[in-house]
């Protein structure tokens, strides 16, 4: 058996590298408090890191996605990227906000990126603002434009929030129409200290296909990975529209992903403490620490964790 099936016969093929904790945005369900992130000098190195997706990739892993916090603070990235581009993965994407990525995409494309995940919760430079808690809407639209017509893949994440941007729902339909662009809607996590307080925020996904449905948007279901975090539809004008629905709709029984964080620690669980540090260790002690890591995968959803989303790798 490979060595990453964990106990429930999950194969591990995707891996989330965290290369910051940082963030330029100040989003109230996320960063409402400081978070002390973890310090530069701290970082894996990006020689460091490419050694060890190499081996991760030895052992099964196919697509590798750079998060944060925001990926583009970091500095090594455009060298991270093309390190990435010399091994042997099928995909290799990032997970932005878009604020400062714009003039990097031409060159991040060139080393290897093939794959944009863009944070945008509202189409409204006010709301965008308010949940935020920075300017720059116009950047990330810009970012948006710039990747589209790159040719990369990219797919919009709208964390739909009760009050503030859930009546955007149609509109962000009709831009997965407009520009071929994949629309995700994400219902809020139970995560980071606050995440109490912002249960009123929270939207199910079952509601935001019913505002779609009332404002002449039925959606159809369409066939998606047995691991894909997302529930996938289109628009009847052929709009595709995912729904990643963790707290109503939990896919964890197919879970295929691994974490990475910014100094070398590897979770199987985004909501679980668990894992192991592969700095400095040797290929067979390397190799027995990430069997260890995966066999702590669960099966089932945990209910919420205490720790900010940017230090879990997002």
């Amino acid at each position: 058996m490979s060595a990453l099936v964990d106990p429930f016969g999950r194969h591990m093929r995707k891996l989330r590298v965290s290369l910051t904790e940082s963030c330029n945005f100040h989003c109230f369900h996320c960063m409402k408090e400081e978070v002390v992130a973890t310090p530069p000098a701290a970082w894996l190195s990006p020689a460091e890191l490419e050694e060890m997706v190499r081996r991760l990739a030895a052992m099964g892993i196919q697509e590798v996605r750079l998060t944060g916090g925001e990926p583009t603070l970091r500095p090594e990235l455009l060298e991270i990227v093309t390190r990435l581009g010399r091994l042997r993965l099928k995909r290799r994407g990032i997970t932005s906000n878009g604020a400062l990525l714009e003039p990097m995409l031409p060159a991040l494309q060139v080393a290897g990126l093939d794959n944009l995940n863009l944070s945008l919760d509202s189409l409204d430079a006010a709301v965008f603002e308010r949940i935020t808690g920075v300017p720059g809407h116009a950047a990330i639209l810009r970012c948006l434009e710039r990747a589209l017509g790159l040719g990369l893949q990219v797919k919009v994440n709208v964390v739909v929030f009760r009050g503030l941007n859930d009546h955007e729902a149609p509109e962000f339909a009709r831009l997965a129409e407009r520009e071929g662009v994949a629309v995700r809607f994400l219902e809020l996590m139970r995560i980071g200290p606050d995440h109490e307080a912002n249960r009123r925020y929270f939207v199910p996904a079952s509601e935001t296909m019913a505002r779609l449905k009332d404002a002449g948007m039925p959606l159809r279901r369409i066939p998606a990975r047995a691991d894909s975090t997302a529930r996938q539809f289109r628009t009847r004008a052929g709009g595709r529209i995912g729904f990643i629905a963790s707290p109503t709709m939990p896919f964890c029984q197919g879970c295929s992903r691994l974490r990475l964080s910014a100094s070398g620690f590897l979770r199987a669980c985004l909501m679980r403490e668990e894992g192991r540090d592969l700095r400095g260790l040797d290929p067979r002690e390397f190799a027995d620490a990430v069997v260890q890591a995966v066999q702590w995968k669960p099966l089932d959803r945990l209910p919420s964790t205490p720790r900010p989303m940017v230090t879990l790798g997002g």
